[in-house]
């Protein structure tokens, strides 16, 4: 067992944290107070490679590994929640089912601008009444000739604000069972019929761009059918196994920021004549946070491992994703525990924390999915 990083992943890793907290860190109280989207920090984001980190170089990515992209995924949601969940979304779920399950001119169409950081992903499968029972879908697809109809509505759908392209799932027939096929689509969000609203008011992850899809009628070539049609329902399954392995690494860059924030404070803040560090109370807080975040951080790493090497990893992504996303929670609480009075005022940021925390424990399938996944894993 090697739990070293290679030298291109500690490189990796401190070039991200140096950008994340000289750039990021000093806008992450306006992004959150204003519901402001940075685009022009994604677009920095891009030229650095960052957005193409898990994507070999033939298709403009960086070449790196999942390991990689988890760490930079922390590095990133330690300093800003909401930057992080629109970039997770994007190399995860908006660039990862066209490199997993397109043809090759489909890559070198939309995955290549991806991961050049030159245009933000979108992945449209939740609706307003198929959320956590994804396969209740309702948005259909018709075929007219060589194109799709589509015709639905998708909702809590990061970035598609800000995308070129949303793949989205959709009803395409019945398989031989009279069960709904459903498959992954690619549209361009400039396609006739196709709305995009952006009007929820979050409790958290402000900054992160959440929107809302209407499809009237919209058409798109058939080519544009990401991979098997039969297949469409496992092919978006794969996909939020991969994508629960960033949601995780999320989980982790709040838990610790949670865990450094709470610890200077408690060195600072003086009572009864002595920092409350030296308090057993404070001390034992302390340490269940940072246990319960390097068990995180090893889950969420040993799934990115198992994903690098090509060996099954839906039961670890599942259990790294709920790992970490509770701990994050928990840290997040508890580091408003130790600020006392202070911890529960904007400025000192970690009441922030718990906010954007508590949306991981929802999105890339709730923390009860999560268990159901690890459950069945386990043939229950």
């Amino acid at each position: 067992m090697d739990f070293t990083l290679t030298e291109e992943q500690e490189m990796t890793r401190k070039m991200v944290r140096d950008f994340a907290e000289s750039k990021i860190q000093p806008r992450a109280i306006d992004i959150d107070v204003n519901a402001e989207f940075p685009e022009d920090l994604f677009k920095e984001m891009g030229e650095l490679g960052l957005l193409g980190i898990p994507y070999p170089e033939e298709y403009g990515g960086s070449g790196g590994d999942t390991i990689t992209y988890a760490l930079s995924v922390e590095e990133i949601g330690r300093v800003c929640g909401s930057t992080g969940l629109s970039y997770a979304a994007s190399v995860s779920l908006g660039s990862s089912p066209i490199y997993q399950f397109g043809t090759e001119e489909q890559k070198q169409k939309f995955l290549v601008p991806l991961a050049k950081g030159e245009a933000l992903g979108s992945f449209g499968l939740t609706e307003p009444n198929a959320g956590s029972d994804a396969g209740g879908t309702k948005t259909t697809a018709k075929a007219d000739g060589d194109d799709f109809i589509i015709n639905g509505e998708k909702c809590y759908i990061t970035n598609a604000s800000y995308a070129k392209q949303i793949i989205v799932t959709a009803v395409t027939g019945k398989d031989d069972r009279g069960k709904n096929i459903i498959s992954a689509i690619v549209v361009p969000t400039d396609s006739e019929g196709l709305t995009i609203t952006d009007n929820y008011d979050k409790m958290g992850v402000r900054g992160s761009n959440t929107a809302e899809i209407v499809l009237e009628d919209v058409r798109v070539p058939q080519e544009n059918l990401l991979g098997d049609p039969e297949k469409g329902f496992k092919q978006f399954l794969q996909t939020l196994d991969g994508g629960r392995i960033s949601i995780g690494a999320l989980g982790l860059g709040i838990a610790q920021a949670s865990l450094d924030r709470a610890l200077a404070y408690a060195k600072e803040r003086q009572q009864f004549g002595e920092p409350i560090s030296s308090f057993q109370a404070i001390q034992f807080k302390l340490a269940d946070m940072a246990t319960e975040i390097e068990l995180a951080r090893n889950m969420v790493l040993k799934a990115a491992w198992l994903k690098d090497q090509g060996k099954p990893f839906s039961k670890e992504a599942a259990m790294a994703k709920l790992t970490a996303t509770e701990t994050a929670f928990r840290a997040a609480n508890q580091a408003i525990q130790i600020h006392g009075g202070y911890g529960y005022m904007r400025e000192y940021e970690v009441e922030r924390y718990l906010r954007d925390a508590k949306l991981l424990e929802i999105g890339e399938g709730t923390s009860e999915i999560q268990r159901l996944v690890i459950a069945r894993q386990l043939g229950c």
